[in-house]
């Protein structure tokens, strides 16, 4: 089906398309609009909308938790924003402003003190992350409130919709 529809957008018809899979919309639309309960929040290219959130992120996945702290730290002095850890303890990233030399510099001062990584990237913001980041929820969210809508009770309300 994708291919169709991708056949037929080369072919210069357009093709307006809802989804709330985002990955899908990303690599099929030229210009999104992010709805939020009816209203449209946001618009743009895939590119223009995740530069409104924010640029690149550095990620880095430590083999032992023991080198948190050195790793935290390391992505603290290059970020822009609070550091992000996992449940784990072992994966933590930051939003950067210049992704490359940001990379370069955690990199380097991670192997200064000699932490050993099982891994080490740079991440551009999905746009799952800009449907959270514009409404507060996943873009799946609305599910639970039509559930609950069907079963009689009133949604529940959390975050910023």
């Amino acid at each position: 089906m994708w291919d169709v529809i991708a056949r037929l957008v080369e072919g210069g018809t357009t093709v307006l398309l809802t989804t709330q899979y985002l990955e899908e919309a990303d690599r099929l639309a030229d210009d999104i609009a992010v709805i939020d309960r009816g209203t449209v929040i946001a618009r743009g290219t895939s590119d223009e909308l995740k530069a409104q959130i924010g640029g690149q992120r550095v990620q880095v996945t430590l083999v032992s938790q023991d080198d948190a702290a050195t790793a935290e730290a390391a992505l603290k002095r290059v970020g822009t924003g609070p550091v992000s850890a996992s449940g784990d303890g072992r994966t933590f990233a930051v939003t950067v402003a210049d992704g490359t030399a940001a990379l370069q510099s955690v990199l380097s001062e991670i192997r200064e003190h000699g932490v050993t990584i099982h891994d080490i990237g740079m991440q551009r913001p999905t746009l799952d992350d800009v449907f959270l980041g514009l409404t507060g929820h996943g873009a799946e969210a609305g599910d639970e409130d039509e559930d609950e809508l069907r079963s009689g009770r009133e949604p529940q309300k959390a975050g910023a919709r």
